[in-house]
This record gives C-alpha cells, sequence and structure tokens, in this order.
C-alpha cells in the first residue's frame, strides 16, 4: 500500500481520518457491514476495489451463475429443421423404396421425392436457450413451443411410435387412393371399435360390426362411413347396413348433433382388402405427410404414365383413401430440404399455400394441390407446357 493517511486506517464505515491523503486510495471508503468484512478477507492487506467494482464482480458471477443454468436447464421449445428426401420411384439401402408384388409395373424416370422435418429438442431433451438461439438465427430453421409436437405429458419414445403407427396408416391410404384414382377395385373395411353411450349406436352398434352400407350406399374408397354419415343433416335418421358375425343386418338410426356434425355414436377403424401387394421401406422415418408422395409412386410404377417426365420433383401433403390431400406441418423447412436435394418443382396442399409465402427457395416453383388427380392433372399440364395452380 502506498503511505499516507487512507482508508485502512479509518473504521469500516467511516471517512479517512485528516484534510488530504497521499496516494491513489485517497478519499475511497471501505464497504461497510457484512460487506466491509468479505472485502477484508478477500483482499487481507491491500487495498480493496471500489463499491463500483465490487458491483461488476458480483454481477458477473450472476451472470456466469445465468449462464451455466441457461446452457444446463433444457427449455420447452422445439427446432424444426429440414429432413431428409426420398425417391419414391429410386432405392433405398440397395432395394426399391416402393416394391410391387402381383402387379405388372413399368420402367420409371426422374425423381417423385417424399420430403422430411427433423426436429431438435422435445421431452428430456437437452435443448438449452443457446441452442434454440441457434436455430432461430438459421434461416431453413423454425423454432416452435414443443405443445406443438409433443401432446402434453408424452415421451419421445411416445411420439416415435406415433409417427411409427401413422406412416403404416398412410402408406395403406396411399395404395387405397392410388388404386381408387385407377378404378382398379379392392375392399374398404369400416369396423366399429367402440360405441359412445347416451349415443344413439348406444345398445345397437357394437365393437366389432362392419359398416357395409349406410344410407344404401356401399361403404368404398369414395365414400367411407364416416363421410356418408356426416353428409346428412343433424338430427335426420340414418340406415346403417352391418355385418356381424358374417350375417348382415340393417338397423334404422337418428343422429345427433355434436358441434353441427351429425353423428350415431361410433368410432370407426378403416382398412383395405387389396388385390396385390404394395411394399414401402422407408427405414425409421415416420408421420402420415409423405402420403401423396406415396400415392403417386405408385401410380407412375404401375402404369406406363411418366408423371415426373425427366423433372426432379417433390412434395408432401396427407393422402385420404378418395385422394383428398391434406395439409401438413414444416412445409418451410420440406421447401427447402427439397431445393437443396435438387428440385426444381414443389407440390403443396392447397391449404398450405399461405404457410409457402416468402418461404419459397429461389428455383423452386410450387404447385398448388387439393386432390390426387389434381396433382396428376397439374403434373400432365406441366409437360404439355400449360399453366398450372400456383401457391
Amino acid at each position: 500500500m502506498p503511505s499516507g493517511s487512507g482508508p485502512e486506517d479509518s473504521e469500516p464505515g467511516l471517512p479517512p481520518a485528516g484534510d488530504g491523503a497521499a496516494g491513489p486510495d485517497a478519499g475511497r471508503r471501505r464497504p461497510g457491514g457484512l460487506l466491509g468484512r468479505l472485502t477484508q478477507l478477500a483482499w487481507p492487506g491491500a487495498s480493496p476495489p471500489s463499491r463500483r467494482g465490487i458491483t461488476l464482480l458480483v454481477a458477473a458471477a450472476g451472470l456466469l451463475v445465468a449462464l451455466i443454468v441457461a446452457a444446463t436447464l433444457p427449455v420447452p421449445y422445439v427446432a424444426l429443421t429440414p429432413g431428409p428426401t426420398l425417391n419414391t420411384l429410386g432405392k433405398l439401402s440397395g432395394k426399391p423404396l416402393i416394391q410391387v408384388s402381383g402387379h405388372r409395373t413399368y420402367p420409371t424416370s426422374g425423381h417423385l421425392n417424399m420430403v422430411t422435418v427433423s426436429y431438435i429438442g422435445g421431452p428430456q431433451s437437452r435443448f438449452n436457450v443457446f441452442a434454440a438461439l441457434r436455430s432461430w438465427l438459421t434461416p431453413d430453421n423454425a423454432v416452435v413451443p414443443e405443445e406443438e409436437i409433443f401432446t402434453p405429458g408424452q415421451t419421445q419414445k411416445q411420439v416415435q411410435q406415433q409417427d411409427t403407427e401413422q406412416m403404416t396408416s398412410s402408406q395403406q391410404a396411399a395404395q387405397a387412393a392410388a388404386l381408387c384414382q385407377l378404378n382398379i377395385s379392392f375392399k374398404t373395411v369400416d369396423t366399429i371399435a367402440g360405441v359412445e353411450k347416451g349415443k344413439p349406436a348406444a345398445g345397437v352398434l357394437r365393437a366389432g360390426d362392419v359398416i357395409t352400407a349406410v344410407g344404401g350406399t356401399p361403404v368404398n374408397c369414395h365414400h367411407d362411413a364416416a363421410a356418408l354419415i356426416r353428409a346428412r343433416h343433424a338430427g335426420a335418421p340414418v340406415t346403417l347396413t352391418v355385418s356381424r358375425h358374417g350375417q348382415s343386418q340393417t338397423f334404422r338410426l337418428n343422429t345427433v348433433n355434436v358441434s353441427g356434425t351429425p353423428v350415431v355414436g361410433v368410432q370407426v377403424s378403416e382398412s383395405f382388402v387389396f388385390p396385390f401387394q404394395v411394399h414401402i421401406s422407408i427405414g425409421d422415418i415416420g408421420g402420415p405427410s409423405a402420403g401423396m408422395m406415396f400415392a403417386l409412386g405408385i401410380i407412375d410404377k404401375i402404369t406406363p404414365a411418366d408423371l415426373p417426365n425427366g423433372r426432379f420433383i417433390a412434395g408432401t401433403g396427407e393422402i385420404e383413401a378418395n385422394g383428398q390431400v391434406d395439409p401438413i406441418g414444416g412445409i418451410q423447412q420440406k421447401m427447402a430440404g427439397a431445393r437443396d436435394a435438387g428440385a426444381t418443382v414443389f407440390l403443396a396442399p392447397a391449404a398450405n399455400c399461405a404457410d409457402t409465402a416468402g418461404a419459397v427457395p429461389p428455383g423452386l416453383r410450387v404447385i398448388k394441390v387439393s386432390t390426387l388427380n389434381g396433382a396428376i392433372t397439374a403434373l400432365n399440364a406441366l409437360r404439355q407446357g400449360k399453366p398450372v395452380p400456383s401457391c
């Protein structure tokens, strides 16, 4: 310490003695109370830092603790990133992605790529604020609340199981839609999985009953049981023909209004019996959004049609057996992944067009589709140089 009167000569909390002081510590107050005693312990025999210095040190320590906590604690967000894209007309691990058994197939060319979204984060993950910020700053990524991807209380394993089931269902729906589009006959089986108490079907219909007709209209790929029931006015009667233990029976029920929709109170599980087999192999990818591209791939393989006409076409959309194309999530990441892979044309569900605004990568043309037939019509028009609907 420099010589002369200074704060070390005074009692803690009191001003230095004398009129003046020699040295750089002159006029500096030693912190009082507990803070003063701590500074004496921290800097024995030396000039302690000023109150401002101590404040900065405390702030720095607090910041360090906050950074450690931020790096350790997960945040309830998920980052969506462009995932892998696969050609439904190509191969995966040396085998055709779409394999057809029991029906003639034709040579294919070009690409009809399905696209995917990968996610980072979720329950029991270490997705922290820094990872979220990094993803947020990445142009092709999106950061969304965790509940948009995971049902509250749902684990990643449960989500993966759900995605696997949805993928299996989408492959069945894709084959149904393809065959329905081509007028190839197959059987639609609408089985009652459960009956709701207090509704018209309670005590009349049973789990295991198969609905074969509604109001005399046979259940098929164009008209499933649920759609035929919903086509009525709420409260209007409906006649259901069901197969129970191999015997056909007819029941007349009144529908009831539930949120504006006519129902009889049954849960229906739909399956199909096809005249030939289609096996789709895509590894551990899950979810329902590749349905439309599977259906297009099947049609291209089992008919002489050349849908891509040598182009690199990608797309997305959940498919129903009647060919309706439903909206999906993550379309911005899917467009980016498709363009990165080389796609120049992208088929997007009409209901997702608003989500593509301002996010279409340069060099990618987005075509709006609402049905499988509409997608085929658009691809044929593209080949002929005719106008196509765009988002």
